[in-house]
């Protein structure tokens, strides 16, 4: 890595905050990925905007990630910048009915903090494994809950490289969408607008839906949560299912038989088995249903 870059960012960051040859199996839910050449932590907005900027002057790759829930790094590495928005973003501030919380808040902690300050409307939210900035980006959604049902509105990093905030009216969500995704923005803090309700009846409804997630998901395993997009008029996993799938194995990872939905990394599984195991999902739902299954893991690195 270029050590005048390097140098760059050391004028805007804390040694502490950037790391060489950083192995991705530490900062993905796979628990896969090889060495990014460079990983750095922001811990604000403003930080971000500017790392952004240099990669860009510098004409270094780059990719932003939260906690690596839905992702799948290459077995090789990256050869680029991967920017973190998570353990030094992570900030969740209540103010009255609405919480305004940074990208790499998880959703679990800012439903915790909603159920603390007794406001409903979050419930859906406490067992996705993400974080807030992709969970904006991306729409996310559980148990008839979705995040265009809470957004007030979002603070992003333009492709352009500017900060800007989008209102509720302008959000443009759908389903795995928005319009920050369709503009290539990233999100970079969010204000969450809930209800006041009661504490008991919040706790209840997380617990439900808790055990809902226990049961049905192979929480016990590594896994970037469902491995593909729900086609319209089914469901991946029933199709994965049908298709005789369920507890297909290539390497060390393996169809879950718990919820086919799920890809998991049941010990040992490369990056290379995942996505082979996809494509082979891939193709044999298509012979069998004719449906094209869409992944909603990211790839990032050399397949």
């Amino acid at each position: 890595m270029n050590q005048d870059f390097i140098s760059r960012l050391e004028h805007i960051l804390e040694t502490e905050q950037i790391l060489q040859n950083e192995p991705m199996d530490r900062h993905t839910t796979f628990r896969i990925g090889g060495p990014a050449d460079l990983f750095v932590v922001p811990s604000d907005k403003e930080q971000v905007r500017k790392i952004v900027q240099i990669c860009r002057e510098e004409g270094m790759p780059y990719y932003i990630i939260g906690n690596g829930s839905n992702l799948l790094v290459s077995d090789k590495g990256y050869r680029g910048v991967v920017i973190q928005l998570y353990t030094r973003m992570s900030g969740i501030y209540p103010d009255g009915d609405k919480i305004c919380a940074q990208a790499g808040a998880s959703l679990a902690k800012i439903a915790a903090a909603a159920l603390k300050e007794g406001l409903t409307g979050f419930e859906f939210a406490a067992g996705i494994p993400g974080t807030l900035g992709g969970a904006c980006i991306m729409n996310a959604g559980a148990y008839g809950g979705e995040m265009k049902d809470v957004l007030e509105e979002i603070t992003v990093l333009t492709k352009e490289g500017e900060i800007s905030t989008i209102s509720r009216e302008n959000l443009d969500m759908g389903y795995r969408t928005s319009a920050a995704a369709k503009n290539g923005c990233t999100v970079l803090e969010a204000v969450i607008k809930l209800e006041k309700g009661d504490k008991e009846a919040i706790q209840k409804k997380m617990e439900e839906l808790k055990e809902k997630r226990i049961s049905k998901q192979p929480l016990e395993y590594p896994s970037a949560g469902s491995t593909f997009k729900r086609p319209k008029g089914y469901f991946a996993g029933k199709l994965i299912q049908d298709a005789g799938l369920r507890g297909c194995r290539i390497g060390g990872a393996m169809v879950s038989e718990k919820h086919c939905g799920f890809v998991i990394n049941a010990g040992g599984a490369t990056a290379a088995d995942v996505d082979a195991l996809i494509r082979h999902i891939s193709e044999k739902v298509k012979e069998h249903a004719g449906v094209t299954l869409e992944p909603e893991v990211k790839r990032l690195g050399e397949f």
